[in-house]
């Protein structure tokens, strides 16, 4: 094993652990021990939470980023899917080209690497029984899937004012966090239509995302724990 390898495993351990709750961090520890991979803290991205890179002319060895806006808990779940890509990745490089991004290969890898937080009882009870879940039908992002999301969102920090597109009732006026105004239209499963104010363009955010209520009753729950 090559010294710079090493170098950007630790380099990845001392990014991400101290993000982690504590009693996840020696688990993780030894996961990214077992995996060559640099990791990126991102800004935060309205499309994904994380991504990866597997090894190619740019770098040798996986390359994660993840969004620096996560909770805790929604860090870790965010790891632990992306780092399930680079060991799908590495298990089957054989063949690499035929599998599936979010296909069985990588549910298996990811199923792996939560298996042990749920059977060492290290999650909160409510992330526990939202990752058995999706442990039984994994989907291809966290943010697609609306059970382990809602648990994760327990768990950020309170923002007063804040509500959830999919709350907002037709025609309502929402600001994002870069300041763009929107007008809620349809719901369509689980994003909703919506027209930005100025250039009436049609844009399609995830009903389970926080924005600012601008104009417009809002019925159901604020975000934040109780």
């Amino acid at each position: 094993m090559s010294a710079p390898s090493f170098r950007r495993r630790t380099d990845a351990i001392a990014t991400v652990v101290p993000l982690l709750p504590e009693q996840v961090r020696p688990y993780v520890g030894e996961v990214l021990e077992r995996h060559p991979l640099v990791v990126r803290l991102a800004r935060p991205r309205r499309t994904k939470l994380g991504d990866h890179r597997p090894p190619g002319r740019e770098s040798a060895v996986h390359r994660i980023s993840i969004n620096t806006d996560l909770n805790p808990w929604a860090f870790l779940t965010t790891l632990l899917h992306e780092v399930a890509h680079a060991t799908a990745w590495e298990r089957h490089r054989d063949r690499r080209r035929r599998v599936r991004p979010h296909g069985r290969e990588w549910q298996d890898a990811f199923a792996g690497l939560l298996e042990p937080l749920v059977a060492g009882a290290l999650l909160p009870e409510d992330v526990a029984a939202a990752v058995a879940v999706s442990l039984a039908r994994p989907r291809a992002a966290t943010c697609s899937d609306r059970t382990l999301l809602l648990a994760l969102r327990r768990y950020d920090e309170p923002r007063p004012g804040r509500v959830l597109v999919e709350e907002l009732p037709p025609g309502a006026i929402f600001r994002l966090d870069d300041g763009r105004a929107f007008r809620a239209g349809r719901l369509l499963r689980s994003r909703r239509q919506c027209f930005e104010c100025r250039s009436g363009r049609e844009y399609r955010v995830h009903g389970l995302a926080q924005v600012e209520a601008v104009s417009g009753s809002v019925t159901g729950p604020r975000i934040g724990r109780s």
